[in-house]
């Protein structure tokens, strides 16, 4: 694994990469710059201000991407770190292994330049006033041709840092589990919960967006998505009018004219194409309609991603049919706030370790709390 960190100056790309070092055993890999020092990394002066950590922990160094490339290559089993991403060329050459993952580090132009001035305080440097530590840093990020801001955006991982104090960043941090493997090769329930994801984004209702998938011996065997049967106006454009009147949640089911994403797949797969040993993958948790037809079908194995008001009345169907129900949350990506509590996906019980109900069988965690999860 290969992980790269880049971002803003004072974001905070030398500490999470620290952590990395300390606590799970990466090797820092430093790429040379080829281009000139930017001024948002200069004192008041134009002297560089060096980050604590520029020459420490640096296992090997490389003249260019392609040296660093061929190197981790031959040893992508070990787990490397750097946060010399210096423009897109280095992002391309990076992002056609299958072993890296980039991450962006980003925090308020304020938090960075209070982190700025301490760093130039600790060199006996005097920093620059805010309004030029602005000026210097929209230069760094969004100057025509050389601006970072587009490459720090194609990170798979966002990171938003304005943690007070490097324990509380490492603390965020070590509840992402960046080391997961899933974050460089799905695994496949992540691999047939991102096809229902995607297979929601066809959705025409106007009241939520579901996504399922039919696999069966890890094959697709159908997906659907929820709207208006075919040969009708979709939702989206007047086709049911009780998705289009903003009725509340439960109420008036029986005129709608939404089939949901659970339905059609079921529909396009029938009965015989299911078989006795297929999974339902879907975004959200079946409900009670759809569930008694998953029961009919034959489906054995039912996982979804977000809770529904009526979990609980559909794990007892599923439960007395014999239909394992399970909760998948795959990795967290896009942008991430290391400043908030940890998701409740990752509740802690009282021996402090986390409780892997999503895991279960249903029959075993039908009385707890944690089970029913309302969006």
């Amino acid at each position: 694994m290969l992980i790269g960190l880049c971002g803003g100056i004072c974001a905070g790309k030398s500490s999470i990469a620290s952590y990395l070092i300390e606590e799970h055993g990466f090797k820092r890999l430093r790429l040379a710059r080829t281009a000139a020092t930017p001024a948002v990394e200069k004192s008041a002066s134009d002297a560089h201000v060096p980050s604590p950590s520029t020459s420490a922990n640096i296992d090997h160094t490389f003249a260019d991407v392609d040296a660093l490339l061929e190197f981790v290559t031959l040893r992508w089993r070990e787990r490397w770190v750097t946060t010399d991403i210096w423009d897109d060329r280095v992002v391309d050459a990076l992002l056609r292994r299958p072993f890296f993952l980039l991450i962006s580090v980003d925090a308020p132009v304020s938090v960075r330049w209070q982190r700025f001035k301490n760093r130039c305080a600790a060199n006996k440097l005097t920093p620059p006033t805010l309004e030029e530590f602005v000026l210097r840093n929209d230069a760094h990020l969004f100057a025509q041709r050389t601006g970072l801001s587009a490459v720090f955006q194609r990170a798979q991982l966002k990171l938003l840092n304005s943690t007070t104090s490097v324990a509380a960043l490492r603390d965020a941090v070590r509840s992402l589990n960046l080391t997961d493997e899933a974050r460089l090769r799905p695994s496949w329930d992540q691999y047939f919960m991102q096809l229902a994801d995607l297979a929601a984004l066809r959705s025409n209702c106007m009241k939520r967006r579901v996504g399922c998938v039919v696999v069966r011996e890890k094959r697709v065997i159908s997906t659907g998505y929820n709207g208006t049967p075919r040969g009708m106006t979709n939702c989206n454009e007047g086709g049911c009018p009780r998705c289009n009147n903003a009725a509340k949640g439960g109420v008036g089911l029986s005129t709608c004219l939404c089939l949901h994403a659970e339905e059609n797949a079921l529909l396009e797969a029938g009965r015989d194409r299911i078989g006795e040993t297929a999974t339902l993958y879907c975004n959200t948790c079946p409900c009670l309609t759809c569930s008694v037809k998953i029961t009919q079908v034959g489906i054995s194995e039912v996982v979804y991603n977000q809770g529904y008001l009526v979990d609980d009345q559909s794990a007892r169907i599923f439960a007395e049919s014999g239909v394992r129900l399970r909760q998948f949350s795959p990795p967290t990506d896009g942008l991430v706030d290391l400043s908030l509590d940890i998701a409740p996906s990752q509740q802690v019980d009282n021996n402090d370790t986390l409780i892997q109900e999503q895991n279960e069988d249903v029959r075993d965690v039908l009385d707890s709390e944690y089970f029913v999860r309302p969006l």
